[in-house]
């Protein structure tokens, strides 16, 4: 089952990761970095970079997704 990805700008991004629990840590040129803290003792702390362009590519994108430790279906909902 194929899941159409919507296109999205950085700051659009952004927001979505921040409801599910990211904050804005910095800015590092045209990057946004995102930090989320961790859970338990034994996971580390998550830091993902966010370009700020007006268009993500679908591959970044899914990488975002998939650093931010969400399936598909949760980041969809998230819209």
């Amino acid at each position: 089952m194929s899941h159409h990805l919507p296109t999205l700008s950085g700051q659009e991004c952004v927001k979505i990761l921040m409801r599910c629990g990211f904050l804005v840590h910095s800015q590092s040129g045209s990057h946004i970095i995102l930090v989320r803290a961790s859970t338990s003792p034994s996971s580390p702390k998550k830091r993902i970079s966010v370009p700020n362009h007006k268009a993500l590519a679908i591959g970044t994108l899914r990488s975002i997704i998939r650093q931010a430790g969400l399936t598909l279906n949760e980041f969809l909902a998230l819209l």
